[in-house]
């Protein structure tokens, strides 16, 4: 899904001509206990997810900020994230910020769970509605975060 929505982009990109392509981006659906993290790349697609505690968060963005090559940080603009950007900022993380609408994101990162783990055996013939997922999918959210984001610039 994600692919097809970047082929799409560089395409868009090579024919404006832009000869280098953005830094990656970090997403972050932030939550009170866990966060769902993405690193996504135009070019590349999504580079690293994960569902990480929130207190951990700060600590692990460091390094991942730092290999990648990451220029700013996607948020989530609802539950956590006031007290996420506080954390951030006082850990040293000074990237630049900017909140996307999560309207409907979790029910679009748990569709796009299902479509990554479907579900096997006798569970493939129950609704998906009724199914719940194996575990945390935060990170898909943060990767629908991504897109909305990279749709918008």
């Amino acid at each position: 899904m994600i692919d097809g929505w970047l082929h799409l982009l560089q395409q868009e990109l090579r024919s404006t001509k832009m000869t280098e392509s953005p830094p990656p981006i970090v997403a972050i659906d932030p939550g009170r206990d866990k966060c769902g993290l993405a690193v996504v790349d135009v070019q590349h697609g999504v580079l690293f997810q994960a569902v990480v505690a929130a207190a951990e968060l700060p600590a692990l963005l460091l390094p991942l900020v730092r290999e990648k090559g990451v220029s700013r940080l996607v948020l989530g603009d609802r539950t956590g994230t006031a007290e996420l950007i506080r954390r951030l900022r006082t850990a040293g993380i000074e990237l630049e910020i900017v909140l996307v609408d999560e309207h409907r994101s979790t029910e679009e990162g748990r569709r796009r769970f299902f479509a990554d783990n479907p579900p096997l055996g006798w569970k493939r013939f129950l609704p998906r509605s009724l199914l719940l997922p194996e575990r945390p999918y935060d990170d898909y959210v943060a990767v629908v975060l991504a897109e909305r984001y990279l749709a918008s610039i």
